[in-house]
């Protein structure tokens, strides 16, 4: 569910009819995990019986040009659109304490292992980044925790502990006025537990027997609803699933909402659960996940040639965004900056990425201009980076040519560690980046044995590196071919 355009999961999948007689799904072509330039397209027209993917369309003259330069960017300067962080929380597999999250980061240590939620001893891949000894005391009560689909808990926690991180605890939230305050976490696949769940029950027992939950804690909408409830906080208020681009595009959109006056604080970011039976033999199918189930610490592993596909991961990113104006007013530590971003989308194909890059480039170009930054300014990128063969590649090719001179930028793997959290891979490397500019150290990408040629990038591999951020970027993509960038540097008055 993720890829430059398909990172994850560029597969161009078809399946059987059903007039055929066969009910189960069958891959009866798969270009996953192929290099994009050996992708083979059907002949335009043809068309598969029951076909859930038309063949990959040659690519149309799309009229768009990549600036190579921002001819004199400008920042802004009104403090009431200019939009900073005050505040992080998440739920990793390195736990829900920031500190210790980047420290395991910096240190390489991977968070894959093999799963043991549930029996994954038939199953083609049975590891994940899978969190485990997760607590939610303190945040949920009993009755309702028992309840959630964990993709919920996560959410929550993520974002409870992001409003006491901005020092807006309940008490501080009662004297506010909490119709200037919203919510946008999103997800790529909403309360999948809950959903498998009440489809059991409907085909096992029937109709009457599926809970009464089953609809409102499956949508997609429940976590930023929920967080909403829980704190009283009245401002906009939805969730988008753009597939793995989920946590960047709320990011972008939050940021928006408070540049256009409609809010003055955004509780951001992505959430995630999907490591379960049904997530797991959804992207075994997909045939995208790498099956290193021998040593999954080393199955992640960005830009290396022997990389075989990503690993599932699952969390929660959440960040609190603020007008400059009112963090001001009220005293907040200012912890970054959101310069900027874009969102746009391939146009081409579900799950196949631009052979020509065009949609990644100019995604990138555009947050650019929306952040007032020129392309020299920038010296890290946290990249999607899933570790499989088309989608990497195509990710770096696009990255060069927004950025012509590479040899101040250096660009690193999160997922190498933590596996790929879907729709709330964003919002964990978002907090990532935060951090990479806060202490000024880049956590490595770790299994860098043999880099691919054409990364010519600094990837920092396998040991951390101490640098300087001036501005970074963070990058997500997503299956339908969303793209999106957002823009984060550190806070100057």
């Amino acid at each position: 569910m993720a890829g430059v355009a398909g990172a994850a999961c560029s597969s161009n999948v078809l399946f059987r009819s059903r007039e055929m007689g066969k009910h189960e799904a069958s891959m009866a072509q798969y270009n996953g995990l192929r290099p994009v330039e050996n992708m083979q397209m059907a002949p335009v027209g043809s068309k598969p019986s029951g076909s859930i993917s038309s063949p990959a369309p040659k690519l149309r003259a799309i009229r768009a040009v990549v600036s190579q330069t921002v001819s004199a960017p400008k920042r802004e300067k009104d403090p009431r659109k200019r939009v900073v962080v005050t505040g992080m929380g998440l739920v990793s597999v390195f736990g829900s304490d920031i500190n210790t999250f980047y420290n395991k980061l910096l240190e390489g240590e991977s968070g894959i292992s093999l799963i043991d939620r549930f029996d994954a001893s038939s199953f083609s891949v049975r590891f994940a980044g899978q969190i485990r000894d997760f607590s939610s005391k303190g945040y949920i009560d009993g009755k309702n925790d028992r309840r959630l689909d964990d993709c919920w808990r996560y959410c929550l926690v993520a974002g409870k502990r992001a409003l006491v991180d901005a020092n807006l605890g309940s008490e501080v939230l009662e004297n506010m006025d909490r119709t200037r305050i919203g919510v946008l976490v999103g997800t790529g696949m909403g309360g999948l537990s809950a959903f498998s769940s009440g489809v059991e029950s409907l085909v096992q027992k029937g109709y009457k027997k599926m809970s009464p939950f089953f609809i409102p804690y499956s949508i997609t909408n429940m976590g930023s609803a929920l967080l909403a409830i829980d704190t009283g906080l009245m401002g906009p208020n939805y969730s988008i699933s753009t597939a793995c681009a989920t946590a960047n595009y709320c990011l972008y959109s939050a940021a928006n909402h408070i540049r256009r006056g409609e809010a003055d604080i955004m509780v951001a970011g992505g959430t995630e659960a999907a490591v379960m039976p049904t997530g797991v033999g959804g992207f075994i199918a997909c045939r995208a996940l790498s099956q290193r189930n021998e040593h999954p610490e080393k199955a992640s592993r960005p830009w290396d040639k022997s990389r075989d596909g990503f690993v599932m991961g699952e969390g929660s990113g959440v960040l609190i965004m603020e007008s400059l104006e009112h963090a001001m007013k009220r005293g907040a530590n200012i912890i970054a900056e959101y310069l900027g971003g874009a969102v746009n989308c391939d146009a081409h194909h579900m799950t196949d990425p631009r052979s020509d890059g065009l949609g990644v480039s100019t995604c990138i170009a555009k947050s650019l201009v929306d952040a007032g930054v020129s392309p020299e300014e920038v010296n890290y990128i946290n990249a999607h980076a899933t570790s499989t063969l088309a989608g990497d590649l195509a990710e770096v090719n696009a990255i060069k040519k927004v950025f012509k001179d590479t040899s101040e930028i250096k660009m690193n793997g999160t997922k190498s560690m933590i596996g790929h959290g879907l729709g709330a891979a964003g919002g964990l490397e978002a907090i990532a980046t935060i951090k990479a500019i806060n202490t000024g150290w880049l956590h490595p990408t770790i299994n860098q044995d043999n880099i691919e040629p054409d990364v010519t990038i600094d990837t920092v591999p396998n040991v951390k590196k101490q640098h300087e951020v001036n501005v970074a970027i963070s990058n997500s993509f997503g299956f339908g071919g969303h793209n999106s960038v957002v823009v984060l540097g550190p806070f100057t008055p």
